[in-house]
């Protein structure tokens, strides 16, 4: 992820970026897995939000914020059936990607190393908002798409363990950086894995 600090003030004041608190916004590439399951590959997305930096002391933070815009899912599985005979027919060597939109919320401690070097590490929770399955098929005649909502087969709440290191490209306290996160998710946010319709 990279992250920028804002120039909120115009809109709310200097109180979000005091000598205690670093406020600005975080974003990158996302990709995710859904781990064992029906021959999936992981899934690329971008990933959105800002992010609070609650000073501790001149070394030690406490990193919290959201992701307002964070799709998770997988692709390459195979399409499965709807019940109408034209649709499974034209959609049966067809390809399955499936998007869940969560809004996550991390809360992680930050040591910074000679304050360019990141390491952090904690928890993070999700709500989530929407989730659909995308039928895709390559043909002669160019793609064909089909999306159908799935939100009920997911749970409403994701929570793991997030953790990971980056880099201050200034030696300033308040600056952008660039870095990587890991989440494990500790939750089956599928409510029936073994589902096949």
């Amino acid at each position: 992820t990279s992250k920028a600090q804002v120039i909120i003030s115009l809109l709310f004041g200097d109180a979000l970026n005091t000598d205690k608190i670093e406020f600005g916004l975080t974003g990158g590439l996302n990709r995710s897995y859904f781990n064992d399951y029906n021959n999936s590959e992981g899934l690329n997305n971008f990933n959105l939000g800002f992010y609070f930096h609650l000073m501790l002391n001149e070394k030690s933070f406490i990193s919290t914020g959201v992701l307002v815009k964070s799709n998770v899912g997988a692709t390459g599985m195979p399409t499965y059936t709807l019940g109408d005979e034209n649709f499974d027919d034209l959609f049966q060597e067809g390809v399955l990607t499936t998007k869940v939109n969560y809004f996550y919320v991390p809360i992680m401690y930050q040591q910074r190393i000679k304050n360019r070097i990141l390491l952090e590490g904690g928890i993070q929770s999700g709500l989530r908002a929407k989730a659909f399955d995308y039928f895709e098929l390559e043909s002669n005649g160019g793609e064909l798409e089909f999306r159908k909502n799935v939100s009920d087969d997911f749970t409403r709440l994701d929570f793991g363990l997030v953790g990971g290191m980056g880099y201050k490209l200034q030696n300033e306290l308040k600056s952008m950086s660039v870095g990587m996160l890991y989440y494990y998710g500790l939750v089956d946010v599928m409510k029936n894995p073994d589902a096949t319709v």
